[in-house]
């Protein structure tokens, strides 16, 4: 159920330095606990733009603060093809069936990996986000905020995961996943950032994840979702660096 009232708080604090450091202290905390933890960042710049995503930026942070157990990959530079939508064909949920196994024993050494999109397409590259995924302790999603939804990239590497909430859902086996913790941070300029987050917390939470709400917030520059004015998105950089002590 959303909690309307952490929403709201989450908005009037927007650019409280205690609230968010507080935040950020807390993710540390837990993740220092885990032998081994999965940053999965999501976000995008073009490759010689020397800028990077202030999500990025709060992942590499949050690494360097919890030490060497975390591994930070960025999917936005991996080449993942689109889900092919198996769950939802005439003769039923076809996705993550044993048939759907990626046989590659360096790609998938848990023999976990089943996905027709990665048969299909030879130079997909999904088991790079898989293989230590199926590592880890705990996984973290760092995405941001684009007209009021995910990333693309997000959407994507989420929507190519599904085999594996197919395999106890659909199929009957076992959860694979249900003792990795798993979180998810946003950072988004003016719309809709809060609910974007409560929903992503319930899709995790339905894929069987164990999810851990002090992983998981939002930070967004202002509350004003008509604000597109050039001084709102130069201020809101200037706001990152106070609240989280993060230069852009």
């Amino acid at each position: 159920m959303t909690d309307y009232l952490k929403l709201f708080e989450d908005i009037v604090n927007t650019n409280n330095p205690e609230v968010y450091q507080e935040k950020v202290s807390r993710v540390i905390e837990h993740l220092k606990k885990k032998k081994k933890v999965l940053f999965l960042t999501t976000s995008n710049r073009w490759e010689g733009d020397k800028e990077k995503p202030k999500s990025t930026l709060l992942a590499e942070f949050i690494k360097s603060k919890v030490g060497d157990t975390v591994e930070l990959i960025d999917v936005s530079k991996l080449n993942i093809y689109c889900c092919e939508g198996n769950v939802s064909k005439k003769d039923g949920n076809n996705c993550g069936v044993k048939e759907a196994v990626l046989k590659d024993k360096e790609k998938n050494p848990s023999g976990n990996h089943r996905c027709w999109a990665s048969i299909n397409n030879k130079d997909d590259e999904l088991w790079k986000v898989s293989k230590p995924l199926f590592e880890a302790d705990a996984v973290v999603f760092f995405i941001s905020i684009r007209w009021g939804q995910t990333n693309s990239v997000y959407q994507r590497l989420i929507e190519r995961l599904d085999w594996i909430e197919n395999r106890y859902s659909t199929l009957k086996e076992d959860n694979i996943i249900k003792d990795k913790d798993v979180g998810i941070i946003a950072v988004g300029q003016n719309w809709n950032g809060a609910n974007v987050i409560e929903t992503q917390k319930q899709v995790l939470d339905f894929y069987g994840f164990n999810l851990v709400d002090d992983l998981c917030f939002n930070w967004q520059y202002t509350k004003d979702t008509l604000d597109e004015s050039q001084k709102s998105y130069k201020d809101a950089s200037k706001a990152f660096e106070k609240v989280f002590g993060i230069k852009v």
